[in-house]
């Protein structure tokens, strides 16, 4: 099983700071096209929301940057889902430049599968479920990031 192809772009003039490099909110933007291909994967993206009035809510997020972006680089995103139960979603997204295959950051997701109206977690009905169990079998295959699990803090030597 390979990683899931989730889409990627040009990188735009406008998503460069002042230093040439891309700027840390589009690093963001990027990786919601990625979250929004892989939840359309799953039966659980913007179609999803519209039919039954629940969604998925990124309750937790890491990003990590690996190396500079400039204008007009191409992107590619891959994502893995590390894990689910009937109620969350432990997603990895990976960034990287093409035709180098470098990869420039990454993002670890929870998401939280959630009644909009009352915007109470709710179990995703079992048809749904089983397409992510499915995926996350698949993909238990794979290698476990490195970056995976990360914290965030200060190294002292």
């Amino acid at each position: 099983m390979n990683l899931l192809a989730t889409g990627g772009r040009t990188v735009p003039p406008e998503w460069i700071d002042y230093i040439g490099h891309m700027m840390d909110a589009y690093y963001f933007v990027a990786f919601t096209e990625a979250t929004e291909a892989f939840l359309d994967h799953l039966g659980l993206g913007e179609r999803y929301r519209t039919d039954n009035g629940c969604g998925m809510y990124t309750v937790e997020s890491h990003l990590c940057f690996s190396k500079s972006v400039r204008a007009g680089a191409v992107l590619t995103y891959d994502s893995q889902l590390l894990d689910c139960d009937e109620k969350r979603l432990h997603v990895f997204h990976r960034m990287a430049q093409s035709p180098s295959g470098d990869v420039v950051a990454t993002n670890e997701l929870i998401f939280l599968h959630v009644n909009i109206a009352s915007e109470r977690v709710t179990p995703m009905p079992p048809e749904r479920q089983h397409a992510a169990s499915q995926l996350a079998a698949a993909h238990a295959v794979l290698a476990t990031p490195a970056e995976a699990g990360r914290r965030i803090q200060l190294r002292r030597q």
